[in-house]
């Protein structure tokens, strides 16, 4: 069946909610999705990072995920054809894990179902990312809250995408990952990241997936491309 120009328009430009806007992926993710046509909201917590956005013509919400209801988070998500959730304590006090982590995600994917919106895509972490590391308690339950919200999100009914980085670097990003269901943990370049989610948004035959994100030789597009379904 031919598909009408409002459903063509919608899948080409996406209206898309970012929580962890004001974060390095989250900010690159956004300037991104702007560049491409997209309309780009999110939250953040005070007035200056709001003015800085709105400076890049991106739309906010003021507003504290670790106090937010899930009423309140249904309401900013608005419209949204999709959600990001980029937002992380890395590994910092259990209780702010806990927060943002954990019960975050939690109160975004019931936000996302009462908005009835269906895309959702989740910043993780490779589960054996810093093994030769001597963790502390605080890095310990930071990776095993990153799992149990994988493990939610999986269960959630949602149109759901799980994207796994490497270690994070700013170095600039150079349009070639590796991509698949196990990758090596080495290390990937944040602007990269947020291109490769920009393409996983806008291909709506990927879902339900768990990726790992590594650099490497395969441009963008096409390693998205080869885990179509």
């Amino acid at each position: 069946m031919r598909k009408s120009r409002l459903q063509q328009e919608k899948r080409e430009r996406l209206r898309v909610f970012i929580i962890g806007i004001t974060g390095k992926i989250g900010g690159l993710l956004a300037q991104k999705l702007l560049s491409r046509g997209d309309n780009v909201h999110g939250l953040v917590r005070c007035d200056e990072q709001q003015k800085a956005l709105a400076a890049q013509g991106i739309e906010t919400v003021k507003g504290d995920l670790a106090s937010m209801t899930v009423q309140a988070l249904t309401e900013v998500f608005g419209n949204a054809d999709a959600v990001v959730f980029s937002a992380g304590s890395n590994g910092g006090s259990a209780e702010v894990t806990r927060a943002i982590d954990d019960e975050g995600v939690t109160k975004a994917i019931d936000a996302a179902h009462q908005a009835q919106i269906d895309r959702f895509a989740l910043v993780s972490v490779i589960p054996e990312a810093w093994r030769e590391r001597n963790l502390s308690d605080e890095e310990e339950y930071y990776f095993s809250v990153k799992k149990k919200a994988d493990i939610e999100l999986t269960r959630s009914g949602l149109d759901w995408i799980i994207l796994r980085p490497s270690l994070l670097v700013d170095d600039p990003g150079i349009g070639t990952v590796s991509l698949g269901p196990a990758e090596s943990h080495e290390h990937i370049a944040r602007a990269d990241v947020a291109e490769t989610l920009v393409a996983l948004l806008h291909e709506p035959r990927i879902s339900k997936q768990i990726l790992e994100l590594n650099t490497g030789s395969t441009p963008i597009e096409d390693a998205v491309q080869a885990h179509v379904r």
